[in-house]
């Protein structure tokens, strides 16, 4: 491969690596084009061989949950241009960061054996919770076509634009019907955009796995899914932290 072409890496921490699989299943049209003009040298799902050498760009997949995990992600980020977490859970901790506000059960399910370490796992925490991150792309999985989006822009060292508007503008962009109109529930009102509307496009409730807007009305979305979709008040919680724990304002209860 050319010299001159841009290093890109891909790791993986907690996750189901879905992210990862996501990009091996990129079309031609999404990605072959890319392949001119980056050398991937590390990428566990795709290939063997791994690299110590210096990364342009390294994407990360999954959540930080376990102290020991610190260090690998620290030397990723000292020989990396560019560190991108890509995925809701390197983005925010995603589903897996549901645990960090459940009760222990460990002791009535495991009784004298939940002190065993491996059960005693720390939160689950954006990748930013150990290190420096330059940008964050978040979905679950990750929108293949806004990953080759970031990724083109990175190559010509511009910094890609991540939409700050509602799944619902989308919606309406696309002449869907609205969920609600069809008495299902959504939480495409305070959704952060960029995915093209892929589930409700597909008959799918948005689920907010992309993460909320900046500043959402959380009280007017609960209200509207009790309202509209009739869930309890303690379903329209849980239902709208699904993807967002660690986002909300309530996220310490």
């Amino acid at each position: 491969m050319s010299n001159n072409k841009v290093k890109v890496a891909f790791f993986d921490f907690t996750s189901c690596e879905g992210c990862q699989i996501e990009v091996t299943n990129f079309g031609q049209d999404a990605f072959l084009g890319l392949l001119d003009h980056i050398e991937v040298v590390e990428f566990r799902e795709a290939m063997s061989e791994k690299t110590k050498d210096r990364i342009d760009v390294s994407f990360i997949e999954g959540s930080f949950s376990r102290e020991s995990d610190r260090k690998r992600l620290e030397e990723i980020r000292e020989r990396s241009n560019v560190v991108v977490a890509y995925g809701a859970c390197a983005a925010t901790g995603g589903i897996n960061a549901l645990k960090n506000h459940k009760c222990d059960y460990s002791k009535f399910v495991y009784g004298k054996d939940s002190e065993m370490p491996h059960l005693n796992s720390q939160e689950a925490k954006p990748i930013s919770a150990a290190i420096k991150v330059d940008f964050s792309v978040n979905g679950c999985p990750m929108d293949k076509n806004e990953f080759a989006y970031i990724v083109s822009h990175l190559l010509h060292g511009k910094a890609p634009v991540i939409p700050n508007h509602p799944v619902c503008v989308e919606c309406k962009m696309k002449e869907n019907v609205c969920r609600y109109q069809l008495n299902d529930h959504c939480l495409g009102l305070v959704a952060r955009a960029g995915c093209d509307a892929r589930c409700p496009s597909d008959g799918i409730p948005c689920e907010a796995c992309r993460g909320f807007i900046d500043q959402p009305n959380e009280q007017s979305l609960n209200k509207v899914l009790m309202e509209k979709a009739g869930f309890s008040k303690e379903r329209a919680h849980n239902k709208s932290r699904m993807f967002t724990a660690n986002l909300r304002s309530d996220a310490n209860e």
